[in-house]
Formats: structure tokens, C-alpha cells, sequence
């Protein structure tokens, strides 16, 4: 254990895995970007679905000042983020068979478009279901995942497979079994989770990747703007008016 205090080591770790991922990523972060950029000019449509605190990434790139304008949640009552009472209905409700497949049919996704999931470990029945059945609508997918996690424990999809095996391109985030970096002999469980951290800066280093691929293809990137600078305001208007057959969030 080392002298120095919580916050210091917590960050030190944070920091570590960054590198990590923009080191051992780079070739998988570009993929990622550059089927993004492909969807965007074939004219298909892009979503983001995370459960729990994955669903913070999936939030954390839609409507986002900075980010592509047709990025889209493809939520799921009851799981995205934390707000469902009880909290922990949002736990039994990943591991549902079939609730991807409901949410699926009922969502304006379609061949063409590109999904990408986010799930820590990868292995509870939503994101699995969610990601086969995405594909076999012809939708591409993008896998935010931590393969430690596929080593180190159990699928619970009936098919014994884990999200990583249903994707187009995986995103390894590299976080521990357990999503949590200090110890301390005075507490009894290892703690500071350090996933949301991670993935959100994987999920913007792909996502600067796509807007850059979109520049150098001689397209303009559909980017949003702070509504906090001055011009914001009419910046996104022409944007969203521009883009709204493949825009889902302000219908």
C-alpha cells in the first residue's frame, strides 16, 4: 500500500489507464471512428445505448456541445442511469432475456445505422442480446467493453457469449473485474471506480476521430455548439434542422 493519499493514488490510476487505452487502443479507437464516419456518409444514423453507470458514457456523447450532432440514445426504461426506484430494479432488469429484442423492434434502428453499447463486463443478457440482434438487423456495432471481465467470470446470456463477441469493433477500457483501483487495510472492500472516466474519454477519442475522417472526406462534420458562446444557439438550429430526419432526441 503506498503512503500517499486517496486522491493522489486515485488519479495516478485514472491517469494510468488512459494511457493505457490511448496506447493499446489506438488501432481500435480509429476503427471505431471511421465506421462512424462511414455511417454518417452513407446517410445512415448513429446511437448510443449504455445500462447503469454505462449509461453515462452512452449520455455523455448525445446533444453534446462539441459532438456529433446525430448521436442518439437508444434508451431502455428502467436501466439507463440510476433514477429508476428502486436503483437496483436497473440491475435485475440486465439480465432479462428478451428485453433487448422488445426495445429493438420498437426503435427506429435500422440496416445501415451504427450502434455502439457500452457495458462494463459484457456479460449480463442485455447488451449480449442487444448487440446479436443489432447485427442481424444489418446495423454495425461498436463494443465498449472490459475483456478482463470475459476471462474472469460467466456469461449470463443464454448463449454462454459476452458483447465482445457480437461486435464490429471492440473498445477494451482495460478497467479491472470490480471497477475499483484503491485498497486500504482500514476499509474492508476496494473502492474508487474509475470506468465512467475511461470509457467517456474513449467514446470522445473516437468520436474526434470520426468528426476528423468526416473533414477529410471533404464533409462537413455536424458538430453541435455551446449554447453558452455567442452565435450557439443558431449554430445547432441550422444543424438540427439540417439533420432531423436522423435526429431522435427532439421528437
Amino acid at each position: 500500500m503506498s503512503d500517499r493519499k486517496p486522491a493522489g493514488r486515485f488519479l495516478d490510476a485514472a491517469i494510468g489507464l488512459l494511457h493505457r487505452v490511448r496506447d493499446e487502443e489506438a488501432d481500435a479507437v480509429e476503427a471505431a471512428g471511421t465506421l462512424l464516419a462511414d455511417t454518417v456518409v452513407a446517410g445512415g444514423r448513429l446511437f448510443a445505448f449504455g445500462a447503469g453507470h454505462s449509461s453515462l458514457a452512452a449520455q455523455d456523447v448525445v446533444y453534446r456541445a462539441g459532438g456529433l450532432a446525430l448521436m442518439n440514445l437508444l434508451a431502455v426504461p428502467g436501466v439507463v442511469g440510476v433514477d429508476v426506484m428502486p436503483a437496483t430494479l436497473g440491475s435485475a432488469l440486465e439480465r432479462v432475456d428478451g428485453l433487448a429484442s422488445a426495445v429493438l423492434d420498437n426503435s427506429p434502428l435500422r440496416a445501415g445505422d451504427a450502434l455502439v453499447i457500452i457495458s462494463l463486463s459484457g456479460r449480463n443478457a442485455l447488451p449480449v442480446e442487444m448487440a446479436l440482434n443489432a447485427r442481424a438487423l444489418g446495423v454495425k456495432v461498436i463494443g465498449v467493453t472490459s475483456l478482463a471481465y470475459a476471462t474472469q467470470t460467466e456469461s449470463r446470456h443464454t448463449s454462454g457469449t459476452f458483447l465482445k463477441d457480437h461486435c464490429d469493433v471492440v473498445l477494451d477500457s482495460k478497467i479491472a473485474v470490480g471497477d475499483a483501483e484503491l485498497t486500504l487495510d482500514t476499509v474492508p472492500a476496494p473502492f474508487a471506480p474509475a470506468s465512467t472516466v475511461v470509457t467517456t474519454a474513449l467514446l470522445q477519442a473516437v468520436l474526434a476521430t470520426a468528426t476528423a475522417a468526416l473533414a477529410g472526406r471533404g464533409v462537413e462534420p455536424p458538430l453541435l455548439r455551446s449554447g453558452n458562446v455567442d452565435g450557439g444557439h443558431d449554430w445547432n438550429g441550422r444543424v438540427l434542422e439540417q439533420y432531423r430526419d436522423r435526429i431522435f432526441y427532439r421528437h
